[in-house]
């Protein structure tokens, strides 16, 4: 039977993300092209219909039945209802719709717990309109870790051969000390070589880890995390098998020198790694959080309220997102 045969067909699910937001925008255009799985999108089918109007696509919206997905082909996009329970207004945000929001996102979870899905990729959402609603929220990433139950998801962006992954991720810069520990970087090298090897096929990944200070803290002059936090877990991954190297100073790990011989860089903060993933490859870059026990891909933009119902969002991102989803289902 041949491998792209309806039989041998993954099935992934798109949350639509932030209501207000691009992700209902870059959802329609889903169906621009055809796909090798069986994709749904979760979202409320009347808003994605007045979306679709709004920046001038025609697609036709088929609701999914209850005998599941059917293999995705250009010009149709298969909704899982959801439904909004406020009027929704490309660029206004409501909190009101935040349970929506998360709504769509238990569901898809569930789904891949439960085998319904293979995968589950996520447009964006708008985390300060949730924690308004009243729900405290800090990400997809915490957030996708407390449903499934995984005690230590790690972040990890995907920008071509550019892999980035974080030893903390959205803290303000004052608390990213307090939070960095030897156990947890140890802990967390570890999810980030079984990652590599479960979604990427890396057999024996190699990890460029990051100091945290300037000049990974010129030893010690400039800080101290980095002989007395760092440098310790790295010697405990190695010792536990784990190809990792560091902490080395942030502003020299990424040449290609240092690149050649890594599969992945560890950094300690969210903006210490990510402008230069987003610099070599925004648009086009990939989030997925590893530790989990199901796949899940994202964008690596935010909701872009300013281009929500403008017909001007990129669509790229989700593509990749959905390319790399199901490379991951292929592992």
């Amino acid at each position: 039977m041949p491998a792209d045969s309806k039989a041998d067909l993954k099935t992934l699910v798109v949350t639509s993300g932030e209501p207000a937001g691009i992700g209902p925008d870059l959802c329609i255009r889903l169906a621009d092209r055809d796909w090798p799985c069986r994709l749904a999108v979760a979202a409320d089918p009347l808003l994605l219909a007045a979306r679709a109007r709004e920046i001038g696509r025609r697609v036709e919206l088929r609701l999914v039945e209850p005998g599941g997905v059917d293999a995705h082909r250009q010009g149709v996009l298969q909704v899982i209802r959801h439904s909004a329970p406020a009027a929704v207004v490309a660029g206004r945000l409501d909190p009101a719709n935040a349970g929506y929001v998360l709504g769509m996102l238990n569901a898809a979870a569930a789904g891949c717990q439960d085998g319904s899905f293979d995968a589950m990729v996520t447009a964006p959402v708008q985390k300060s309109v949730i924690i308004e609603s009243g729900v405290p929220f800090s990400g997809h990433t915490e957030y996708l870790a407390a449903l499934t139950g995984a005690p230590l998801p790690v972040m990890l962006l995907v920008a071509g051969k550019l892999r980035v992954a974080l030893a903390t991720t959205h803290l303000p810069l004052r608390a990213v000390p307090d939070a960095i520990s030897e156990e947890g970087l140890f802990a967390t090298l570890g999810v980030l070589a079984a990652g590599l090897r479960a979604r990427f096929g890396i057999v024996r990944p190699r990890i460029l880890v990051l100091g945290l200070n300037p000049h990974a803290g010129e030893s010690g002059h400039l800080g101290r995390e980095d002989i007395e936090v760092i440098e310790p877990a790295v010697a405990r991954a190695v010792a536990a098998g784990i190809m990792a190297r560091g902490p080395l100073p942030a502003d020299t790990a990424f040449t290609p020198r240092q690149l050649t011989d890594a599969d992945a860089v560890l950094a300690m903060y969210h903006d210490q790694g990510l402008p230069v993933l987003k610099y070599a490859g925004f648009g086009h870059g990939v989030n997925i959080t590893l530790g989990l026990p199901i796949i899940r891909t994202s964008v690596d933009h935010g909701t872009a309220l300013d281009l929500a119902g403008t017909g001007r969002a990129d669509p790229e991102s989700l593509n990749a997102a959905i390319e790399l989803a199901l490379a991951c289902t292929r592992v």
